[in-house]
């Protein structure tokens, strides 16, 4: 006869005692089935359709086979994001190997022929992987990991905590008010990259099962894009359309832009503290960061990590004076911490590699949608010139949100406010039907101005900017989560900010 206690184990090795653990596996197993089985599948299914389909499906005349192909890999690659099947840079990964086989100029020879149409260099493709903004990437996961090897991070973590108490909804506060002044005068992603290094101490300190992580992380990402727009030089677009502006005779100063926008972003910012905290409250009820006593305070190491630091954000803070590259300032304490020997082999593993394939994935894609011409293709299909002026507005500001959620913001107002200058000047004109209702809506203005607003208010996936990238580094942000916040800010600063420019506070009465 067999022990009780064989049995007892015996029965252990298949079903755990921790009823919770078991509960949980048993979830995890329903969520991979519902994955491979479901919508896997349906991502599959809907890729090949629209890569199988003949061009005339489309209804557009000057698309070709490979912008057809990119059109697929665009779906394929949002629906893989969204679902999360596999790893989102294994995604990424996977898009960058089809995209070099299937629509680079060195890719299968059989279906990357000149008469399928315009095909993107494969260096093009590939580099990627060491885009300047992904070297930005590099230099902050480095001040963040030496920040931390040295307790920077949680002196800097505790002074912020300092101004904004314990309560972590007001520190939650804090992180947005701070990040969105800072974006205003320097890149976002030099300003996300900067914080993460404040926050990580921050989430140490709230228990695994606390949804308030979630919110501390995505006020990364939702801060750093919505204070940008504050003024010209807090984002590409900005610049981008004011230089357009200038060029089409309309001078915008800082002040006119600022006084029009920080209100914008102040009331969007009281929004998204309101929408993170529903959407994850924070359990805890005080936030107390105890600063550890530490041995090293006075060593060399730590006073030239102090000092890389500093100087590093200084740089950031102030590329529009030195002319020096926030990417090229980012590689600084690379050169520094390595060359010292502070920064060693084992810190490398540190970095979070993984975050740096999700970017690369999406700028190679943003790479394609442009090298193959699709870009251009799509926004000409659309008839601006037979539509009502709130309509060009509604559908240009559309356009330009969706695809700053898949290429950079920067390289999609460049592409799109010189078409729409031009739309612009048409119905400036004082013969033109709609000129009443134009000037009314604030002008070339208030539409190219708008436009700019709606590529920063993209923030769906990782990969729609750097910021939403750094947020999902910490590890504590799924894709679902990014998007659901994002889709509910897009649309409100996107009804805001057509109310604000033509009806609330125009530029032209």
């Amino acid at each position: 006869m067999v022990p009780m206690h064989t049995h007892r184990d015996f029965f252990a090795t298949f079903v755990p005692l921790d009823r919770k653990s078991y509960f949980y596996s048993i979830m995890e197993t329903k969520k991979l089935n519902l994955k491979y089985c479901v919508f896997l599948p349906i991502v599959l299914v809907v890729t090949i359709f629209l890569w199988a389909m003949p061009l005339s499906w489309f209804g557009i005349d000057a698309l070709t086979v490979v912008q057809q192909r990119v059109i697929a890999l665009f779906v394929f690659a949002a629906l893989m994001w969204i679902f999360e099947i596999i790893p989102n840079w294994t995604t990424s990964l996977l898009v960058i190997v089809i995209s070099l086989l299937t629509v680079s100029d060195k890719g299968l020879g059989f279906m990357c022929k000149p008469e399928f149409g315009q095909l993107v260099g494969y260096k093009s493709i590939m580099s990627a992987f060491a885009d300047p903004v992904v070297m930005l990437f590099l230099g902050g996961f480095v001040l963040a990991i030496m920040a931390e090897k040295y307790g920077l991070d949680v002196t800097l973590a505790k002074g912020l905590l300092s101004i904004f108490g314990t309560k972590p909804r007001m520190v939650l506060l804090g992180f947005l008010i701070i990040i969105s002044i800072f974006s205003m005068f320097m890149s976002n992603t030099a300003t996300a990259a900067m914080m993460l290094a404040f926050l990580a101490p921050v989430l140490s300190k709230l228990p695994a099962d606390d949804k308030g992580k979630i919110a501390l992380a995505l006020s990364i990402p939702v801060a750093a894009n919505l204070g940008g727009i504050g003024t010209p030089i807090g984002t590409p677009p900005n610049a981008t359309a004011v230089k357009f502006l200038a060029e089409a005779g309309v001078e915008v100063t800082f002040m006119e832009w600022a006084t029009r926008m920080v209100p914008y972003v102040a009331i969007m910012i009281l929004v998204a503290w309101v929408l993170l905290q529903v959407l994850f409250p924070f359990k805890t009820k005080k936030l107390v960061l105890e600063l550890p006593e530490t041995k090293r305070t006075k060593d060399w190491q730590t006073i030239v990590a102090w000092v890389t630091f500093i100087g590093t954000i200084l740089l950031w803070a102030t590329e529009q004076w030195t002319k020096i590259s926030s990417n090229v300032v980012a590689l600084i304490p690379l050169g520094v911490f390595t060359a010292l020997g502070m920064f060693t082999k084992e810190d490398i593993k540190e970095i979070n590699w993984s975050v740096l394939w999700l970017v690369a994935g999406g700028f190679a894609l943003g790479t394609c949608l442009q090298g193959t011409g699709l870009a251009k293709v799509l926004i000409n299909a659309i008839p601006f010139g037979s539509m009502s002026v709130v309509l060009v507005l509604v559908i240009a500001g559309l356009v330009c949100y969706f695809l700053s959620n898949f290429i950079s913001n920067s390289a999609t107002a460049a592409l799109l406010i010189p078409i729409l200058i031009v739309v612009a000047e048409g119905m400036n004109n004082p013969e033109a039907a709609n000129n009443a209702q134009f000037l009314s809506l604030g002008g070339t203005q208030a539409m190219i101005s708008f436009i700019a607003v709606c590529a920063s208010i993209a923030m769906l996936f990782p990969i729609s900017t750097p910021p939403n990238a750094i947020a999902a580094s910490t590890g504590l942000v799924e894709t679902k989560d990014m998007a659901k916040v994002g889709i509910i800010i897009g649309a409100i600063g996107f009804v805001l900010g057509y109310f604000w420019l033509t009806k609330i506070f125009p530029f032209t009465a």
